[in-house]
């Protein structure tokens, strides 16, 4: 009797189908596999219930609101490194799972941080930006952490931040100084791991004063392309800057030019490289109610019969790569050949949640909040709405910033709308409605765009043209753009 071929063979046999160039750079490298045998509340904080504790909260947001916000850079780590020396180097207390990339970071994030807890590990997670409230940002235990204790941290740090801000040619910034409070959190916990999300790039980063031993990369698109370089090649070399000397690398599918700087980085930094589609990957995935159920292959093994409780293809890869960063936490493939315990693999990947990423908010008509900003974003968006809702009619609700490609993002979801509402969300970075609009009309025609600039009356005339053509048991609203946008909406529906 024939061997059947093994599914994960034939995804290799795909992968190898690509640039010659890559082999040599990848004979330098030590890659990551296990010879081993086959086989949380999605809740986002509102505010504080407590007037004075939310009064609190608001003095610190309009302290931060003071220094330079998160598009305003200055490409160094010398403020954050004088803030952590004078704080005693908090982030050494603890390991650390570092993650750049250009579209999944959050969501990995998540499942990284729900694998280590359902491990036992206490946990903290530091991403980036916030859907509704700052305090999302720094969680412990799965959890964003408490107003009261945001305030305490800030508190706590602020003499520090005051003494570094007078000895600095720039004073620290609003993401350098929630980076300190982040690390700073952590080490007081005190947590097990840490799993720490860029806020852009790598090298430079605010985040980068930790040394990671375990670097994990997501698929690396164009974004930010005025600070991080106009191709995949310019934009991986900042963000390989995470890449530590002897740490693992888990590369997620990357374009050829991007993976071709981040194994040679592995080179020079003597660093072990895991590459999805080689050395890890989706075996397979099925639609199912509420999500998709998984065959994983680890560093370790196969892991079947995994439900996670998101939305699309890209949500499975990003399931693939937390996977094979926690067993690399663990040693997986190269201290010991072993699997992980699958019984428990599979609890935590049902309990996460990735609040605003392909997030059913209302049903009747449905609305689903992504908060895709960029045109890779949008197209894994609009696959994922595809795949797993049959909707006959979809409203788009768009609102951006005026730094994104907004062409590219309307031209990915332009095949799946069958009208756009575009609006604006209350933050200063906002494309104006009326000039999101005339590009929306040059994708769209005019027909199909209807301009709504408060957000507010955007979603109803959304829902109300979903609700036409007696289509209201088929019928859908996407709202999209941004993740200001997307947790503006949350709250208007109800989600806060």
């Amino acid at each position: 009797m024939s061997e059947q071929p093994d599914p994960f063979d034939e995804i290799v046999d795909a992968e190898t189908d690509r640039d010659p160039d890559l082999a040599v750079i990848e004979a330098g490298s030590r890659t990551l596999r296990a010879q081993a045998g086959s086989q949380l509340s999605d809740h986002a904080p509102a505010r504080p219930a407590d007037p004075e504790v939310d009064k609190a909260l608001r003095e610190v947001e309009a302290d931060l609101a003071t220094r330079w916000g998160e598009t305003k850079l200055e490409p160094s780590v010398s403020r954050i490194s004088a803030l952590m020396d004078v704080l005693g180097e908090p982030q050494r207390a603890y390991p650390s799972i570092h993650i750049t990339g250009t579209n999944g970071k959050t969501s990995t994030a998540r499942m990284i941080e729900a694998l280590l807890g359902a491990f036992e590990l206490r946990t903290g997670r530091y991403t980036s930006p916030h859907v509704q409230s700052i305090t999302e940002r720094i969680s412990l235990d799965g959890a964003p952490i408490a107003a009261e204790r945001f305030v305490e941290t800030f508190q706590d740090i602020k003499p520090y931040v005051e003494m570094v801000d007078s000895s600095q040619e720039f004073r620290l910034s609003f993401f350098e100084v929630l980076t300190g409070m982040a690390y700073a959190a952590f080490a007081d916990a005190p947590v097990d791991a840490a799993v720490v999300e860029v806020g852009m790039g790598g090298s430079w980063d605010a985040t980068n004063v930790i040394d990671a031993s375990v670097a994990v990369i997501t698929p690396i698109a164009l974004d930010h392309t005025d600070r991080l370089g106009g191709t995949p090649g310019e934009i991986a070399g900042e963000k390989a800057g995470v890449i530590k000397q002897g740490a693992t690398v888990i590369l997620a599918q990357q374009p050829v030019e991007a993976a071709q700087v981040m194994l040679k980085k592995a080179v020079e930094v003597d660093a072990t490289v895991a590459r999805e589609g080689m050395e890890f990957g989706v075996v397979s995935r099925e639609v199912a109610v509420g999500g998709q159920l998984l065959t994983l292959r680890g560093l370790g093994g196969e892991y079947e019969q995994i439900f996670l409780p998101l939305y699309g293809a890209h949500q499975a890869h990003n399931a693939a790569v937390a996977l094979a960063a926690v067993e690399a936490f663990f040693g997986v493939g190269a201290e010991q050949a072993r699997m992980l315990d699958v019984d428990t693999i599979r609890k935590a990947f049902a309990s996460v949640t990735s609040p605003g990423r392909l997030e059913v908010v209302r049903r009747s008509p449905t609305v689903v909040l992504d908060a895709a900003h960029n045109p890779a974003g949008a197209r894994a968006s609009a696959d994922g709405i595809t795949e797993s809702f049959g909707f006959s009619r979809l409203i788009g609700v768009v609102g951006t910033s005026g730094d994104k490609d907004v062409r590219g993002l309307l031209e990915a979801f332009e095949p799946i709308f069958a009208e756009v509402v575009v609006t604006q969300n209350s933050s200063h970075r906002a494309m104006d409605a009326d000039e999101l609009a005339a590009i929306a009309v040059e994708v769209f025609g005019d027909e199909r765009v209807v301009v709504e600039p408060r957000l507010d009356d955007a979603l109803e005339a959304a829902i109300t043209l979903a609700e036409e053509e007696s289509e209201f048991a088929g019928a859908g609203v996407l709202v999209t753009g941004s993740v200001i946008t997307v947790g503006e909406a949350r709250l208007l529906l109800g989600r806060g």
